[in-house]
């Protein structure tokens, strides 16, 4: 029960990322998705707008929090760390 809590806090949490990084492509630079991604690999600047994808957790993390959910909040909060760690191996390699 605990990991199936987790699970689907990670998932929402990895969903938000993407949404995130989604939205920021979208209405700030207007541009393609995955053109956007392949010119951001390219140029080293990926872990950026991973990181302003990240922001959106914020969200569902708090929402979690508030009805009592620490175990999805949990799940959000380790795909925030694996975000991290991403952006982390992209900054350095």
């Amino acid at each position: 029960m605990i990991k199936k809590e987790i699970a689907i806090g990670f998932l929402v949490g990895i969903a938000a990322n993407l949404a995130g990084m989604f939205l920021y492509i979208s209405l700030v630079m207007q541009k393609e998705f995955e053109v956007v991604l392949g010119r951001a690999s390219e140029e080293g600047v990926l872990g950026t707008i991973i990181a302003l994808g990240a922001i959106l957790n914020f969200l569902p993390f708090f929402v979690f929090i508030k009805k009592k959910q620490d175990y999805r909040a949990r799940g959000v909060l380790m795909a925030t760390i694996l975000s991290a760690a991403i952006i982390l191996i992209t900054k350095f390699f």
